[in-house]
């Protein structure tokens, strides 16, 4: 750990390259870089990516080499070598519509597979809970592997249920998914709570107690505002990127990136084209209307009852209004947005990966393009220590700040 510590103290210090440097320069940084720091990345749905295409063969389908499939994944192991990949929060979503204990039943199944991928392949994965697991993996050569509750519903209003969750490994919970909750308000629907309940509240500082990170993606920004006010340590967002530049509801504010600085958090940025793109999100909009119009049953619509005539519509639509490119440098703007903002301590990475379908930003299609994304960064002048911190510093120092409010809590407890 030491030995870290005086790796990064010293990489800042790396003056800037010259804009004349060759690429091959730019690939030996980010290799020395990731061999010192893990690469971390705050959100990836391969697990119910398999469960959805794989259905029962997801047990035991061979997980090296996905590439040639059919069904498109832009996860395998042979891609997350290529990609230098350090540690990865996996994440067991399933779906905000299911009635409460469903999504109970069906998260235990998803922590299940992500247990059964990393026993299937021990050379290749290790469980982690703490900044101290994600270390020694990784200086193992292993993929330290987290775990990640992508919705409040999946406790079902219970905090028993949140903390056997935590028992099973559980690293975060995003506090809402894509539908408000009993107890906080989502981005993505109706508010009912102007933020959160009391019992948000409570499940804030059970997840503090519990050493479990509160994830702020999804969310409103009333919860995200409410989450920050009362919580006792830093929160992250596992998967959101930067309102300024895209201003989609599951993107964070200026002024909640400089609560998040406050509080110490990191904004982990998500590759998804609608939160990247402003003209694609309206691009976005305008297709679903299209559909909308030419076809919603059974309300009518210019083409109802005429789904072949619809598809040829839609697609005469689509080569007229065809969708804005999207880029690896405007997912780099993102990151720089938010280092500007909040600072260079609170950004990270969070692809969403395997969990926004076959449209990905030009540039990152996969787990192998990480190194890519650096590069780019190195190329607008980043020091290697600052791209340690995005690549993985920043959430080690927010999981140890966690784990140290777990065990204060935990002391008072005693008392």
């Amino acid at each position: 750990m030491r030995r870290l510590l005086v790796l990064l103290a010293t990489s800042a210090l790396v003056v800037a390259p010259a804009a004349s440097a060759k690429s091959d320069d730019y690939a030996a940084r980010v290799a020395r870089v990731l061999r010192a720091t893990p690469l971390i990345d705050g959100h990836n749905d391969w697990p119910e990516a398999l469960r959805e295409r794989e259905g029962e063969a997801r047990w035991t389908t061979n997980l090296n080499d996905l590439s040639g499939r059919p069904e498109r994944y832009n996860t395998d192991i042979a891609r997350l070598r290529k990609g230098m990949v350090g540690g990865q929060f996996w994440s067991v979503w399933v779906s905000a519509d299911l009635p409460g204990k469903e999504q109970v039943e069906q998260t235990l199944e998803q922590i299940d597979l992500v247990k059964s991928i990393v026993a299937r392949y021990p050379q290749v994965f290790a469980l982690a809970r703490t900044a101290d697991d994600v270390v020694r993996a990784h200086a193992s050569g292993r993929i330290a592997s987290m775990i990640g509750v992508e919705g409040g519903g999946q406790i079902d209003g219970n905090l028993s249920v949140l903390r056997s969750y935590a028992a099973l490994g559980a690293g975060y919970l995003t506090l809402t998914h894509s539908r408000t909750i009993e107890w906080a308000d989502s981005a993505t629907d109706d508010p009912k709570h102007k933020g959160m309940t009391d019992f948000g509240r409570k499940v804030v500082l059970e997840l503090n107690r519990l050493g479990v990170l509160v994830d702020l993606s999804h969310v409103s920004e009333t919860t995200m505002r409410d989450a920050l006010a009362v919580t006792k340590a830093p929160v992250i967002f596992s998967h959101s990127s930067a309102r300024a530049l895209d201003d989609h509801p599951r993107n964070v504010s200026d002024a909640v990136l400089k609560l998040v600085r406050d509080n110490g958090g990191v904004v982990m940025v998500n590759y998804a084209p609608p939160y990247v793109s402003d003209a694609y999100r309206h691009w976005s909009a305008d297709s679903a209307a299209e559909k909308t119009r030419l076809n919603a049953p059974p309300f009518g619509g210019l083409d109802i009852g005429q789904p072949d005539k619809a598809a040829a519509d839609y697609a005469a639509w689509l080569k007229a209004n065809p969708a804005p490119r999207v880029t690896l440098a405007q997912v780099a703007d993102h990151i720089e947005h938010i280092a500007k903002v909040a600072g260079v301590d609170h950004v990270g990475l969070g692809s969403d990966f395997d969990g926004v379908g076959d449209t990905l930003p030009d540039g990152l299609q996969d787990v192998a393009t990480y190194p890519d994304l650096l590069a780019e960064l190195m190329r607008r002048g980043w020091s290697d220590g600052d791209v340690a911190k995005l690549a993985g510093g920043n959430v080690l120092r927010v999981m140890r700040a966690a784990e140290q409010v777990k065990a204060r809590m935990a002391a008072v407890g005693t008392k």
